[in-house]
């Protein structure tokens, strides 16, 4: 059987990080895959994570199975990381969060979920979005469609078409939004409109998915969690799935999480029933050890305060490289206006390079940038910047 298989087309992101590995160019740059570096190019173990391993290691008892929804404790520290300990949501019991394989997990779990309880539900993408979305949802059954977004010539969230767009959705869909540093453009709501998108959801009666991949990479934990608490009112109902890869350096760990924000916690506990069947034909209980370092690293305030620095070192620095690659850009004579990228969020931008000019870097300088030409601006480096802005240059 297997000898009339062709070989599949290789993933947009994944595939051109393969082709940078195999690429023998000493200066070769990958601005490509979705992986904080830091300023020696490296992807960093941070420290609180190094002393909440040897923690874990020391004192663990056990390697059995987890529960089908994670460990209660992680579960917990997740629901305080995105609203804070106080919050309506969670003493009301209204939240329930299951600990799923990375952010990409939850996704599926959460499109498997309304695949087989909400069948006739479409799914709403953000134009543009992030290249495997369309993908997961796709194979759990559910069936995409896109509203607009981003509005390319003006580099900047095209809100009035959001609106009306929003405003055509028919009621019972789903629309999925980014929590904050909005992949692939870096280009993310202000509170005001997260009031208005609210009013609109609430309206029409949809369901919103937030997929909050990047807390704390924007401009705070508090503040990049603005957009999940606005949308959360009192009696509304939510799903929210979280990544620790980025904001705990975790990516290889698949460290994620779904949570579900029903009226009450009666209707919270019956949903979460149906996440755990979900779950339970996906990959039947989650990997602990992830979950095991985010859990202890939150839950003690000495190591909390000591990632709150290593996660404020990672946004100053990305933030950094966004000033520097614009100034660099300058200096080297480019005309075309790439201020734009100072203001954006995340480790991720649309730089307006064409597919012509990405294949150029990639030939030419061994560049590699996702075809749309979304930059990682994480992967930049001060040692990097000149060739790279003399390469842009260039194609430019």
């Amino acid at each position: 059987m297997f000898e009339s298989i062709d070989m599949a087309p290789p993933d947009p992101i994944l595939g051109l990080t393969e082709a940078f590995n195999q690429d023998e160019n000493p200066e070769k740059v990958n601005l490509g895959v979705g992986v904080y570096k830091d300023a020696s190019g490296k992807t960093p173990v941070l420290a609180s994570v190094k002393e909440a391993e040897s923690r874990i290691l020391k004192e663990e008892q056990s390697k059995g199975y987890l529960p089908m929804s994670g460990s209660p404790a992680y579960a917990a520290e997740v629901q305080q990381l995105m609203y804070g300990a106080d919050h309506e949501a969670i003493s009301s019991g209204r939240a329930a969060t299951a600990h799923t394989p990375g952010g990409t997990g939850a996704l599926r779990v959460a499109g498997d979920y309304i695949h087989h309880t909400h069948p006739d539900s479409a799914i709403w993408l953000p134009d543009p979005t992030w290249a495997n979305h369309k993908g997961i949802f796709a194979a759990a059954g559910v069936e995409t469609k896109s509203y607009a977004y981003f509005e390319a010539a003006a580099n900047a969230v095209n809100f009035d078409a959001m609106q009306a767009a929003l405003a055509e959705i028919p009621a019972g869909d789903v629309v999925l939004l980014h929590g904050c540093c909005q992949n692939p453009t870096g280009a993310d709501l202000s509170v005001d409109q997260w009031n208005t998108v609210a009013d609109i959801v609430n309206e029409r009666g949809l369901l919103p998915l937030l997929d909050f991949a990047y807390q704390g990479f924007a401009d705070g934990l508090d503040e990049d969690a603005s957009g999940a608490r606005v949308m959360t009112r009192e009696g509304s109902e939510l799903l929210i799935c979280s990544s620790f890869s980025k904001n705990f350096s975790l990516y290889n760990e698949r460290v994620g999480a779904l949570t579900a924000i029903a009226a009450d916690a009666d209707t919270a506990s019956r949903v979460m029933s149906h996440i755990k069947l979900r779950i339970r034909t996906n990959y039947s209980n989650p990997p602990a050890h992830g979950a095991a370092i985010v859990a202890t690293i939150l839950s003690d305030v000495a190591l909390r305060e000591k990632w709150l620095e290593e996660l404020t070192c990672m946004r100053d620095r990305i933030n950094g490289m966004r000033g520097l690659f614009v100034d660099a850009l300058a200096a080297k004579g480019v005309r075309q206006d790439f201020s734009f990228i100072k203001g954006q969020r995340g480790m991720f931008s649309f730089s307006g390079l064409n597919k012509e000019q990405v294949e150029r870097l990639r030939s030419e300088y061994a560049i590699y940038i996702v075809g749309s030409g979304r930059i990682n601006v994480a992967g930049m480096t001060e040692a990097n910047m000149d060739r790279l802005c003399e390469a842009i240059a260039a194609v430019l």
